[in-house]
């Protein structure tokens, strides 16, 4: 600026440029990223976020239409719940670590207490035969997606505190395995099988990549599994899925109650042959479907797209996984480790569960497609726990704050 500009400018015009450039500046740093894998891991996510909304909008347009009068009812409400779940994802990742080690106790508390709400309470209330929702006033959510983001933040801390004694029984049992288990239990109690799956293998996967012993871990898989067996036999809806999974759906007396849905996703993959039909062009979603959108979205997706929009869903989750074990790798943090490791088993073992229910592998769990599926609630609680990971891939944590146990 010369002389004679600065002379003719007022004192409030000088200012206000003298601002503009740190505004810019800090913008830059708001969302400013140190490390490829940063990189790596936000640009595999917003992909697969954007297919998901593209499918969403393909699979829910019919019951949509037939719901509410109107064809894109589903993709402006899963378009939202993008809208704040990618800034909630990227304010995470500005969040250090010392933050989430601070909270971490709260946050169990807080999502402990509201699954009780939802399960013991008139706010709760059952979708799909299972009592995991909970309603105040129009806003409904489903709690025990907060579970998985509150836990994973409290065992990396618990854990990450252990690691002189992580081989001692006692120390993994203490305080692990009581509030775990209440945390699961509470979800077991609304009989959301599936949910309750995802967080076992969540605590399992937190043990084993926090260095517990293999024959520990085994112990609690047998307790788990007793308890997920129990869960199974004590519902006639769930024990007659079961047991049509297991005769491979061959019989013409199941196909109009346990094998429709199975079926009907079995002839969506099937025609759709390598290249597919075409985007939109899907004859499972005209209501022969049931959870097009949601827990069966990758049948549509493997009918409209073919099997070469199917391995390019795979493949997607096969980065995410290789990013986040850059990520691990990348950090010195037992915390930062633990949290990955955890996040990892969360986001990548869901989607390999809903793939294998989809295939039949699996018997119907009710598990959405991570990040693709429609649903609010899960899709905000997996972006903010991206966000986390996020926020160890941007700069990685060095060993601080290790207030370690000692034997």
């Amino acid at each position: 600026m010369s002389t004679r500009e600065g002379v003719g400018m007022s004192a409030s015009e000088a200012e206000s440029r003298s601002r503009a450039p740190a505004a810019v500046v800090a913008v830059r740093k708001l969302f400013g990223a140190e490390t490829a894998n940063f990189y790596l891991l936000l640009g595999t996510t917003l992909f697969l976020v954007a297919l998901g909304l593209v499918m969403v909008l393909s699979s829910s347009s019919v019951t949509s239409f037939t719901e509410s009068g109107q064809f894109f009812g589903g993709f402006e409400r899963q378009a939202l719940f993008v809208a704040m779940g990618i800034p909630l994802m990227l304010l995470a990742s500005r969040i250090p670590a010392t933050f989430w080690k601070k909270w971490a106790g709260v946050a169990l508390v807080g999502a402990v207490v509201i699954q009780f709400l939802t399960v013991a309470t008139p706010l709760g209330y059952a979708s799909g035969g299972n009592q995991n929702w909970i309603r105040f006033g129009n806003f409904s959510f489903q709690p025990s997606e907060l579970i998985k983001l509150a836990l994973m933040l409290w065992m990396a801390l618990i854990l990450s505190r252990k690691q002189l004694v992580i081989r001692q029984w006692r120390e993994v049992l203490l305080p692990v395995a009581p509030v775990a288990g209440v945390a699961v239990g509470l979800v077991m109690m609304g009989g959301d099988l599936g949910t309750v799956i995802i967080l076992a293998a969540m605590v399992l996967g937190a043990l084993f990549f926090a260095g517990a012993k293999l024959l520990h871990l085994a112990a609690a898989v047998i307790v788990l599994a007793s308890g997920a067996l129990l869960l199974a036999l004590g519902s006639n809806n769930r024990q007659s899925r079961i047991d049509v999974w297991q005769s491979g759906c061959t019989s013409p007396d199941d196909y109009a109650s346990g094998c429709w849905q199975t079926l009907h996703g079995w002839w969506a993959l099937a025609s759709g042959g390598v290249f597919g039909v075409g985007l939109g062009n899907s004859k499972a979603k005209w209501n022969w479907l049931p959870e097009a959108d949601n827990d069966f979205i990758f049948a549509i997706i493997g009918e409209e797209l073919g099997l070469l929009g199917a391995i390019i869903v795979l493949t997607l989750f096969i980065v995410m996984a290789i990013s986040f074990v850059r990520i691990i790798r990348a950090n010195d943090d037992p915390y930062a480790k633990i949290a990955v490791s955890t996040v990892l088993v969360w986001i990548v073992g869901q989607a390999l569960v809903n793939i294998a229910v989809v295939l039949g592998l699996l018997p119907v769990l009710g598990v959405p497609l991570p990040l693709i599926s429609a649903g609010g609630t899960a899709l905000i609680a997996s972006m903010l726990a991206i966000g986390v990971v996020l926020s160890f891939a941007r700069q990685p944590v060095a060993r601080t704050d290790q207030r370690r146990v000692r034997p």
